[in-house]
């Protein structure tokens, strides 16, 4: 099974990766673990292409959160199954809010570096990340796979979903 998981900033992609990666029993990744490091410093796209490309080339089943659209784009088109995370602006404002409270001076298991939910963020979270253009390289990555398409508009339908899952 290959899984990648794609979405807006906040959406919980990073938390459905584990969650999907557990219950399936195979590693999971993050790319934002890839990005950043240190006090956010950004490793290059180069770097990470080699990086994403030898966890894929060592795993036979995987689940990949993140866009990262020129990061080893061969990914979408290997999927079994890609998840889009489509959800509202203000649920992804409000969900990253809560994570920085959360996480305060403290990094997550998908981000080695400090929580925050700077002036700059924010506006990525409301605007710069949502763009028209923006919308459609997720469209664009999600036509890309080969396997099942899911987009999920709201957590009650990504909830809904898992329970399925897990029922079968």
């Amino acid at each position: 099974m290959k899984i990648q998981i794609i979405g807006y900033s906040g959406s919980g992609k990073s938390t459905l990766a584990k969650e999907l990666g557990e219950f399936y029993g195979i590693p999971y990744l993050h790319l934002d673990n890839l990005r950043f490091y240190g006090d956010w410093q950004e490793r290059s796209d180069e770097e990470m292409t080699k990086l994403v490309e030898d966890f894929v080339n060592r795993n036979k089943s995987w689940v990949i959160d993140g866009c990262y659209f020129k990061i080893f784009p061969q990914r979408f088109e290997m999927t079994d199954k890609t998840i889009f995370l489509n959800f509202n602006r203000w649920f992804c404002y409000r969900s990253a809010k809560q994570r920085y409270k959360e996480n305060k001076h403290t990094h997550r298991e998908s981000c080695p570096c400090p929580d925050k939910f700077d002036w700059s963020f924010r506006k990525w979270l409301l605007f710069t990340g949502r763009t028209k253009a923006r919308a459609k390289k997720q469209l664009d990555a999600l036509n890309k796979t080969t396997g099942e398409k899911l987009i999920f508009k709201n957590r009650k339908q990504l909830e809904k979903y898992l329970q399925e899952l897990k029922n079968v």
